[in-house]
């Protein structure tokens, strides 16, 4: 069985700061890359792929921190298909999105791709994956694949949901997103604690956990991204807080 690899290309959540960009995710797969949310660390995403393999990037939700980095795809020269995954709505949103007057238009990148929407178009990629609702201020999915005999789950922008636990359960690795410091919440513009995000691994019965899209208002410095990883490991033990450009295998 081959180990996957994990890059955390952006850890930021709002906006780039001295600790990293916003939130980027690649998952390295024998015959494919996966791209989780498009924030500016999609800006390093040739430093760490060959581009000759199939890219399939998976938006979270449209807020700019998530697909802001959609700018950069010109610099690319992927050799196989770029597949961008979305909630219903993707393509339209896209079409304003990823043309003038804001970025080159996708017609005219130097490579094929495509809009798949999910849930329908789940069947036509080559991996399994599910996608559930969150809870936040605007459609935001969450998504759990299964590749080679593991299981990761990505919970983005989210306030503690049965949704999360479910995509999560038995998880080889848990990616949640940690905008809120220790004991701060918003009712109207739900988003994870380190507390919340570690007991959603906790009740899951995931194996490994990993904090991402630290607010980068509330998250300042890595001082404080230490001190949340402190407190989910109380909770958790098998808690990370990541950094851009950390590595993991699973």
């Amino acid at each position: 069985m081959n180990k996957l690899k994990i890059t955390f290309l952006g850890t930021n959540g709002w906006y780039d700061t001295k600790t990293g960009n916003t939130v980027c995710i690649l998952i390295e797969c024998p015959e494919y890359y996966i791209v989780l949310d498009a924030g500016n660390g999609l800006g390093k995403l040739d430093r760490h792929i060959n581009q000759t393999k199939p890219v399939y990037i998976f938006l979270s939700h449209f807020h700019l921190d998530h697909i802001i980095g959609l700018h950069t795809l010109p610099k690319f020269r992927f050799k196989k298909k770029l597949s961008i995954i979305g909630q219903k709505g993707t393509r339209d949103i896209l079409k304003i999105f990823l043309n003038w007057p804001f970025t080159l238009p996708r017609k005219n990148l130097k490579f094929k791709s495509e809009i798949i929407e999910v849930p329908e178009g789940l069947k036509k990629l080559p991996f399994k994956a599910e996608v559930l609702p969150m809870l936040h201020a605007s459609p935001t999915l969450g998504i759990r694949l299964e590749i080679e005999g593991k299981i990761i789950t990505y919970c983005p922008d989210t306030g503690y949901c049965k949704n999360a636990v479910e995509l999560a359960r038995n998880a080889d690795l848990v990616i949640t997103e940690c905008a809120y410091t220790v004991d701060f919440n918003v009712k109207n513009w739900p988003h994870l604690n380190p507390e919340t995000a570690a007991n959603i691994a906790k009740e899951s019965g995931a194996k490994k956990l990993a904090l991402v899209h630290f607010d980068a208002e509330k998250y300042p410095d890595f001082k404080s991204r230490k001190i949340a990883g402190s407190i989910a490991k109380k909770i958790f033990s098998r808690t990370i807080a990541s950094r851009d450009n950390m590595e993991i295998e699973i």
